[in-house]
């Protein structure tokens, strides 16, 4: 009964946040023609309010798509559509064809705010909940201790109560999925999974160490017994859970290859935005768009994201744990987030979600790569006016994380799992590298500080108008790559040595 008063407290504490975020300023308010990402959200409300399913991705007199059209899969169509007659009811003008294009005021903003806090209300806080109390190790205090550190990452509150948008639901489907896996549940979780993909495309950033688990976990069993029949299961379920989310669009093989278009803009180029990813550092020295036709730069990327992807699905295909499906989750999503096709800076929350998993195993690395995730959006966050909300969430989730999780004090070379680096380093002298992370740690915040004054304070000089962006992008970079191979050697290095084996040896 405590720990679940604990939990209410919590979850009331971690809204209350959300809704201070939410009272800020939100993405393109104020800014025609186009505004931003918030009116991309409200227009999706009214075309497929107004529009028969057939015209939703296609381009017509009433649905220009060079106006924020549709380019994700049929779920979130549905969910606009759904939220479109929530508005219907209480302001028919919110939805209106074509005169509702750019509309802003404080009720609207309070209705589209309130349709991001009831989808977390129904389906993120909930799976973060049940992965805490079920699936997390530890003391009922420490179960607590993660959820709130969960519920307090600020990249996620700042995208979707500032910037605006709904990433709650997918990675909140997506978690549900790796709750079903966790209990044993294979066919629930595909279905969750499932449905986290016809949400939102990226979710494809999960989908390798899923497939790979489920497929490990039927090899295991048997592929002449049990595990062909849990594979048969797990398939049906997906093709099943698949067809019914397309379905208004499998009549016509036409209308199906247009969503598949919209969803996947391959003619928008390798990268847009300053992202920290491969390429966009590497076009600071290599102007890789000039060198390299669309085609090939689609092959490269797709075969870099292959690749890198390839070593932790396969260790988690011959050993299809839980712990190996976590690590393999963020290893996978850094891979794509790192090589991968027309990349988004706020792509970056896909990693963070397992990342999120792992803060009662690994809790300074999580927090450190969390931390950094969050700065790494700065740039977009400044241009929406949330300066004052991203320097509270992100002290608030560094003291409150570094302190319920003793981060600072769980860092032994054997916790934070740095014993194999010693035999990668073995021509170097013996180093602590517990002692080097930690100092690491220290710099790299360090560093953030001073990157997050300069971007607000200083003005870059008149020839590198871009420096601050830059160096934000490349910083964080840095950091990911990092925490890709990091996360790959901890995933092939065995488990840490618990105290119980060190008295017994």
């Amino acid at each position: 009964m405590e720990t679940w008063s604990l939990i209410s407290i919590c979850v009331m504490l971690c809204l209350t946040v959300r809704w201070g975020v939410s009272l800020n300023s939100y993405s393109g308010a104020g800014k025609p023609p186009m505004f931003g990402d918030y009116e991309a959200q409200r227009h999706w409300q009214e075309v497929t309010y107004n529009l028969p399913v057939q015209e939703w991705y296609f381009n017509t007199t009433d649905n220009n798509l060079n106006y924020w059209g549709l380019d994700y899969p049929p779920l979130t169509a549905y969910h606009s559509l759904l939220c479109a007659h929530l508005a219907k009811v209480i302001n028919p003008e919110w939805v209106e064809l074509h005169t509702s294009r750019g509309h802003e005021s404080p009720m609207h903003k309070v209705f589209m705010r309130a349709t991001v806090l009831l989808a977390d209300l129904l389906i993120y806080i909930p799976a973060v909940v049940i992965y805490c109390l079920y699936l997390s190790e530890g003391s009922s205090r420490k179960k607590v201790c993660t959820l709130l550190c969960i519920l307090l990452y600020p990249g996620l509150i700042l995208i979707d109560y500032g910037h605006f948008q709904y990433n709650g639901v997918s990675l909140g489907l997506a978690l549900w999925g790796v709750i079903g896996l966790g209990l044993g549940w294979d066919t629930l979780g595909s279905l969750a999974f499932s449905l986290a993909i016809n949400y939102k495309q990226m979710e494809l950033y999960h989908a390798l160490p899923f497939f790979c688990y489920l497929l490990g976990k039927c090899v295991k069993q048997g592929l002449t017994g049990r595990g062909l029949f849990l594979l048969v299961k797990i398939a049906v379920t997906v093709l099943v859970t698949f067809g019914l989310c397309w379905l208004p669009f499998l009549s016509d093989p036409g209308q199906a290859l247009q969503v598949v278009r919209r969803i996947f803009p391959v003619a928008r180029g390798l990268f847009e935005d300053k992202v920290a990813n491969t390429w966009c550092t590497l076009n600071l020295m290599i102007k890789i768009r000039t060198i390299l036709s669309t085609d090939s730069q689609l092959y490269l990327s797709f075969a870099l994201t292959l690749l890198a992807s390839l070593p932790s699905s396969i260790k988690l295909l011959t050993k299809p744990t839980f712990l190996q499906f976590k690590l393999a989750l963020v290893s996978s999503s850094l891979a794509f987030f790192l090589f991968s096709y027309q990349v988004h800076e706020k792509s970056i929350l896909l990693p963070a979600l397992p990342v999120c998993l792992l803060l009662n195993d690994l809790p300074l690395v999580a927090i450190w790569f969390l931390q950094v995730s969050t700065f790494s959006m700065l740039p977009l966050l400044l241009k929406d006016g949330l300066l004052i909300p991203y320097i509270v969430t992100s002290l608030g989730f560094l003291v409150f994380s570094t302190y319920l999780l003793s981060a600072l004090q769980r860092c032994s070379e054997d916790q934070l799992r740095l014993g194999a680096y010693h035999k990668l380093l073995f021509f170097l002298p013996t180093l602590d590298m517990a002692s080097i992370t930690r100092w690491k740690f220290y710099i790299s915040i360090g560093a953030m500080v001073a990157l997050s004054y300069a971007c607000v304070a200083l003005v870059p000089p008149a020839r590198l108008p871009h420096l601050f962006p830059v160096l934000v992008s490349v910083f964080s970079f840095l950091h990911f790559l990092g925490t890709f191979v990091y996360f790959n050697i901890v995933q092939f290095s065995g488990p840490p040595i618990r105290k119980s084996q060190k008295k017994t040896n």
